[in-house]
This record gives structure tokens, sequence and C-alpha cells, in this order.
């Protein structure tokens, strides 16, 4: 098989040039339908999230806030601290009197967050109010689940 070659000036600088740019453009167009594909099948598949939060074992977490007061956890899909939580135990067993509360006053909203003053069961808010871990919002939709009397879950399924 011969090989081909272009006799006009116009050809032997066009058709290169032409043949480059359709190659390029097939190379588009396949990759383009290859993500599109990809895609439109991601969307018809409803992502799986965790609908609980482990926090850890019972009696270390119990013992943490005997000794330091309520956990604070920040919000950990955003800045906006929204869904900032704060865990608080009470009682002698490390299975039962776990809380969940929101980290702003029952008063405020979620724009007052407040701040843990170490080693004490009281926050500080955004007006410098001290106050009780028990004067916090308490949320309708999370909640604390203690598993097997080993661990210490948070369901964000809760209503």
């Amino acid at each position: 098989m011969g090989r081909i070659e272009f006799t006009s000036p116009l050809a032997r600088a066009v058709l290169p040039v032409v043949g480059g740019i359709s190659g390029f453009a097939l190379l588009f167009g396949v990759t383009w339908m290859l993500a599109n594909y990809s895609t439109s099948r991601r969307e018809n598949q409803p992502a799986t999230i965790s609908q609980t939060f482990a926090i850890g074992p019972v009696k270390e977490i119990a013992k943490t806030v005997d000794l330091g007061g309520p956990i604070l956890y920040p919000d950990l899909r955003d800045a906006s601290g929204r869904r900032s939580i704060v865990i608080d135990h009470t009682g002698s067993d490390p299975a039962k009197g776990w809380q969940v509360y929101y980290a702003f006053p029952a008063d405020r909203n979620e724009s007052c967050l407040v701040e843990h003053i170490k080693k004490t069961r009281n926050f500080t808010d955004c007006d410098g109010r001290i106050l009780a871990v028990e004067e916090l919002q308490r949320p309708k939709d999370v909640r604390p689940i203690v598993e097997n009397s080993i661990t210490l879950l948070i369901d964000l399924r809760a209503d």
C-alpha cells in the first residue's frame, strides 16, 4: 500500500491541520460522552451516607465528661456551626444519662454559638453570659444512642 501524497500546496498546508483538529474533536467527543454516561449513572444511584456518628466507648467518654465537662463537637459539614453539638453525661452508669444539645442557648438561634469553659459544665455565649449545659438548645433531630452498653453513637435521624 502506497503513501498518500498531496500534490497541491493548499492541500499540503490545510489537510494536515484539518485532520489534527478532527482528531482532537473526536477525542473531545468521546471523553464528553464517557463523562456524561458516568455522571448520569451516579445521579441515578442515591448516595448512602451514615446516619449515625460513632463517638467512642461509653466508659472513656463518660470519664472524659466527668473530668473536663461536656464535650463540644463542631459542625463537621461547614464553618457555619449550625449543627455543632454538645455531648453531656450525668450519673454513675456510663451506659445511661447521655444528652445532646446544640451549641447555642435555648433562648437564641444558631448565630449565637457558645464556648466551653474548660473543666466545668458551663459555657459562655455570644453576649458573654455564663450558661449551664442544661440551658443550651435541645435538638429534635439528634439523639444519643448507647449500642450494646459499649459504644456511644449520635443518631442524626431522630425526630
